[in-house]
């Protein structure tokens, strides 16, 4: 199909190696800038689903960079330049080995830890008495290692972090006031949209210069989870499932076809339809999240498009 994109074998001037990721392609050029593509490819529970989803690249890269743009006086970031409606490019970090998840609401991944009888995630406690999506009395940092391709992100403690040398107690210390304020951040954008940010991660890298800056997305339906606000307390109260702006239709719709990246289970067949209403869906949300009316790029030929737009850049 030329109107996605799942895989890119770019050789740009001056590049000295790429790094796939399980949605994100990022180029190394001459050791100073990285070129991040977003691709088309849709991931749940860690695994790459077979189609690619047709603007998907484009609604995350897009998002993300207006997010970027939005919280840039509170946290200073990586990115420099948006040269194609697919493309990020930035200035080269080395990435801490670990995201900063943060809760505001019991949902998603806590709730089923819940619900399963924890009472502590990462090492934080949860109070007693909560039902699933209600709303905590603080928001929780809950980390995760980064996993390489293909394996499990994995829930890890604060102590766990210093002690394993992970990151340091300096370097953890600005990480989580930078969370915190990009959280509190994206909770006043999402309010101002009519929406609730649940959660959300944030990735944080070191320049050459020794300065730690926000990388990769922020505030995406891949990377977040948003309720709309309107009628929350009603669906809460009489315990309804909540309204829900983000990958989390792809979760459900995954569970109820038997399949959690478990080992033995294989990925559902999409059918077109399937594909096409996700992409929708990644178009509601994106109008949803920005307040701004969606407007498709050329994909008559997405590889050309991005290759001629970075060319054009790094001349």
């Amino acid at each position: 199909m030329n109107n996605t994109i799942t895989d890119t074998n770019f050789n740009f001037p001056n590049q000295k190696s790429v790094y796939k990721g399980k949605v994100r392609e990022v180029y190394n050029i001459n050791d100073e800038q990285l070129v991040m593509i977003a691709t088309d490819r849709l991931s749940a529970f860690d695994v790459v689903m077979p189609k690619g989803i047709p603007y998907k690249g484009q609604i995350l890269n897009q998002i993300a960079t207006k997010m970027m743009k939005a919280t840039e006086d509170l946290v200073p970031n990586w990115l420099v330049a948006t040269p194609d409606p697919n493309v990020a490019v930035g200035h080269l970090c080395e990435p801490f080995k670990v995201e900063m998840v943060i809760r505001g609401y019991l949902s998603g991944h806590a709730a089923r830890e819940y619900k399963a009888g924890k009472r502590m995630l990462c090492g934080v406690a949860m109070p007693e008495g909560m039902k699933e999506n209600d709303k905590f009395p603080e928001p929780i940092i809950t980390p995760a290692t980064k996993a390489e391709m293909g394996n499990h992100d994995e829930d890890i403690s604060r102590e766990d972090i210093l002690k394993r040398g992970i990151v340091s107690e300096e370097d953890y210390l600005v990480l989580e006031d930078y969370t915190r304020k990009l959280f509190q951040r994206g909770t006043e954008i999402a309010a101002s949209r009519g929406l609730i940010l649940v959660d959300t991660k944030y990735e944080f890298g070191k320049t050459k210069d020794g300065k730690i800056v926000l990388i990769d997305e922020i505030h995406t339906p891949d990377s977040s989870r948003y309720f709309y606000a309107e009628g929350y307390q009603e669906r809460q109260d009489r315990g309804e499932a909540q309204k829900q702006l983000s990958k989390e239709f792809v979760r459900q719709w995954l569970i109820s076809n038997d399949f959690q990246g478990l080992e033995g289970q294989t990925v559902p067949f999409m059918s077109d339809e399937y594909i096409t209403s996700v992409s929708e869906r990644y178009i509601e949300l994106y109008e949803n999240i920005t307040g701004e009316t969606f407007v498709k790029a050329d994909v008559s030929n997405i590889q050309e498009r991005i290759e001629k737009n970075v060319l054009a850049y790094l001349k």
